[in-house]
């Protein structure tokens, strides 16, 4: 790998022991996977924040590296962490639990990475534009970001991410590089699609199908920016696509040829044997919606199915401290809370200590949450749309 005389001075402690260090982590990553040099990088969003994910010696090395004063160089956003930061104990979040994620908390602010801990940044003012290089981790927000955006970047991990905000800086590969952005295969869709729930099935299955290839979709015609999440999301999660194009939707479809590439039909059928495949139960505990975190307009329409009615089970709709803010104003809060739900921030059910609050089936209305309960958090999943979920909770 080619690097500057900058470059060379970090590895050799000129800016101190711990860019030295994390600079030869890139390094690493870059001759593992052939880079020929590093690239600036706009911004980073990093993982492993939970404390449900990283424990204790996750988080002693975070506060080994902000002890050690690291700081980062561009403009840094964390995922999620296990609870409410706020509203925790109102909650129910375990105390010796948050007690732990506040400290994981204070050794990021303390490196100055902006602690909006949220899965969807491009929402919470972390937007990267068209073709720019970044470095992010949560693969939802990655898929997001490569597709529906059209910026750059690879599936980073927590600590690869860390390093690029402390440098600046990711080794040139994978899907920053034109060649890599190219589709492997034609997914024709068939099926009728309504609800993001729907969008995450479709996701779901075509993650199964294609593993970590670039599927090029058909057929899908109008989709929101939601719709465009839920299906990403899940397909980084059943799979590990970190792109897809979409046609007339992405940024990036018109450039691509399609011709002589497999074609995977998916109808009404894949999408019915989806939903019964992920429904493991019947009867819900709790419903948690926002995953990935949810926008104003799914807030939004949450206040209007629970308007008027009461919830006779917990429903929580997680979504980023941002878009509460604008929640609160627009009185969907209200609305929610009237009816006896939530609005969660900074969380989501996969990072959360949901198991240890007394749940054990939890309704969903995305793939990416249906496909990581059942492991991550030991739960049965209904997964419905948002309207048959909140009518099993209110009948």
């Amino acid at each position: 790998m080619y690097l500057t005389n900058e470059e060379e001075g970090i590895i050799e402690g000129e800016q101190g022991e711990v860019p030295a260090r994390m600079f030869r982590l890139l390094v690493r990553l870059g001759d593992i996977y052939g880079a020929d040099r590093m690239i600036p990088v706009g911004s980073v969003q990093v993982a492993g924040v939970s404390y449900k994910s990283i424990g204790d010696p996750g988080t002693e090395f975070l506060e080994d590296m902000a002890a050690k004063g690291a700081k980062v160089k561009v403009l840094t956003y964390l995922n999620p962490a296990g609870m409410d930061l706020e509203d925790w104990k109102t909650l129910g979040f375990p105390e010796d639990f948050a007690a732990k994620q506040l400290r994981i908390m204070d050794a990021f602010k303390k490196m100055d990475i902006i602690i909006t801990a949220t899965c969807t940044p491009y929402l919470a003012g972390n937007l990267p534009r068209f073709r720019e290089h970044i470095a992010w981790s949560e693969s939802s927000a990655v898929s997001f970001s490569n597709s529906v955006i059209g910026a750059r970047t690879n599936r980073e991990g927590g600590p690869s991410a860390l390093a690029a905000a402390i440098l600046g800086r990711t080794p040139d590969y994978g899907l920053h590089i034109d060649e890599n952005r190219k589709p492997d295969m034609v997914i024709e869709v068939e099926a009728g699609l309504e609800y993001n729930a729907d969008f995450g099935a479709l996701g779901y299955y075509v993650g199964k199908q294609v593993k970590n290839k670039i599927p090029y979709f058909t057929g899908i015609g109008d989709a929101n920016t939601d719709h465009l999440k839920a299906l990403g999301a899940a397909m980084a999660a059943s799979g590990a696509v970190a792109l897809y194009h979409a046609e007339g939707l992405t940024p990036e479809a018109h450039l691509m040829d399609t011709q002589g590439l497999e074609v995977i039909p998916v109808t009404d059928n894949e999408i019915k044997e989806t939903y019964a495949k992920l429904n493991t139960g019947t009867d819900p505990d709790i419903v948690i919606l926002g995953c990935p975190h949810a926008s104003l307009r799914e807030i939004a329409a949450l206040a209007k199915e629970v308007e008027g009615k009461s919830l006779k089970k917990p429903v929580w709709i997680c979504t980023s401290r941002v878009m509460k803010e604008a929640a609160n104003r627009m009185g969907f809060t209200d609305t929610i809370e009237r009816a006896g739900g939530n609005v969660v921030a900074d969380t989501c059910m996969v990072v959360s200590p949901i198991e240890r609050m007394g749940f054990e089936t939890t309704g969903v209305n995305t793939g990416k949450g249906a496909n990581y309960l059942p492991g991550f958090c030991r739960q049965n999943v209904v997964f419905r749309n948002i309207h048959e979920l909140v009518r099993r909770v209110t009948e």
